[in-house]
């Protein structure tokens, strides 16, 4: 029962034995250090994580005096030799002789915790961004009906030619705002969601911009197979990745200095993962990642709001378009860019998905 309760905590727990090796460590664990319990089990405490020579000490003192300790902004490094900051917190459990038993260890990784403000920012603004675009196209719409309307009628009484191409012009740029309202709307039809396989949207992307791009970019696909069917509108999502995925076809094609130009097309899974406010038991992670100049830092924190582009020529709905669809899937996009390296994640819970089309059928 307890082994049940501790298994669906969103906290990292692991339980090693007076020798530090471990015993225990719960789903939440195995994703935040990228390990298998099942091949751990048994091993030093290190097959896990690594810190320095001090925290083992301290962790051999705690076993010693049987002493909680708490320790902040930790530097961990993971068997993938990754780093994480973290803070954690060490319990000993005593036996039946009073002599301390196991130790439990409790890792709060401080990035997930910055990463979730962070997310519940971006929900918040693009929630407002739709409400502020919504009013203004309310605004924008109606008097262009009115203007397009008089140019008709007034087009309709001149017979001068010429004339007729003045109206005309009203016309056209009437009907050329009101689309530009409408792409600022997003997608406003109804989702048609049934079972999708994610990779199936990731060739379709593929295979667009390799055509667009005439091979001259190389596309690598890190796929995960083992990924689950996802309740979504198939069409949508291909436009949101193709979207974000044409932003990095676009940014290597235009940086001469980049010599292999290449987009890479990652797909896996994340196991108790927090989006915004909402933890979820299983989450789809894609990555779009290309190896171009990067994004600059002046429009990083406004990267997804409507009409913001860092190209002369760009329109800046691409990625408001996307969030748009990604939102209606339950999901968030993220993205951390530096020069030769700029990553968007697609995080698209699973369960959510299976559990609003049981509701639908």
């Amino acid at each position: 029962m307890y082994s049940l309760l501790i298994d669906h905590l969103s906290t990292a727990i692991i339980q090693v034995n007076n020798k530090l090796e471990i015993e225990y460590l719960n789903p939440a664990a195995e994703m935040l250090l990228a390990v298998s319990r099942r091949r751990i089990y048994g091993n030093d405490l290190s097959s896990a994580f690594r810190e320095n020579e001090n925290s083992i000490s301290a962790l051999y003192s705690a076993i010693e005096t049987s002493h909680a300790f708490t320790k902040r902004e930790a530097e961990i490094e993971r068997v993938n030799s990754k780093k994480l900051f973290c803070d954690y917190t060490v319990t000993p459990i005593m036996g039946s002789s009073n002599a301390t038993k196991s130790l439990i260890i409790e890792l709060y990784p401080r990035d997930r915790m910055k990463r979730i403000s962070q997310e519940d920012e971006i929900i918040a603004n693009h929630e407002s961004s739709k409400e502020l675009v919504r009013g203004l196209a309310h605004e924008i719409k109606n008097p262009l009906g009115g203007i397009r309307g008089a140019a008709q009628l007034i087009s309709r009484a001149f017979t001068d030619e010429a004339l007729n191409d003045y109206t005309q012009v009203i016309i056209e740029e009437s009907d050329r705002l009101r689309d530009l309202v409408d792409r600022l709307l997003g997608p406003r039809q109804i989702p048609k969601n049934k079972p999708l396989n994610i990779h199936k949207v990731l060739e379709r992307v593929r295979q667009l911009i390799s055509v667009e791009t005439d091979n001259k970019i190389k596309l690598i696909r890190d796929y995960d197979p083992s990924i689950p069917d996802l309740i979504g509108d198939e069409s949508q999502l291909i436009q949101a990745l193709l979207n974000i995925t044409r932003n990095a076809m676009q940014a290597l094609m235009e940086d001469q200095d980049s010599q292999k130009k290449t987009i890479r097309m990652v797909t896996r899974t994340l196991r108790q993962f927090t989006i915004g406010s909402k933890r979820h038991r299983l989450v789809c992670k894609i990555s779009i990642i290309d190896n171009g100049p990067g994004i600059p830092e002046s429009i990083m924190k406004t990267l997804f709001y409507p009409m913001v582009s860092g190209r002369a020529d760009g329109t800046g709905l691409g990625l408001s378009i996307s969030q748009s669809v990604v939102h209606q899937h339950h999901g968030i996009i993220e993205c951390n860019s530096h020069p030769q390296h700029t990553e968007f994640n697609i995080l698209i819970p699973i369960e959510t998905s299976v559990q609003g089309e049981e509701k639908n059928t």
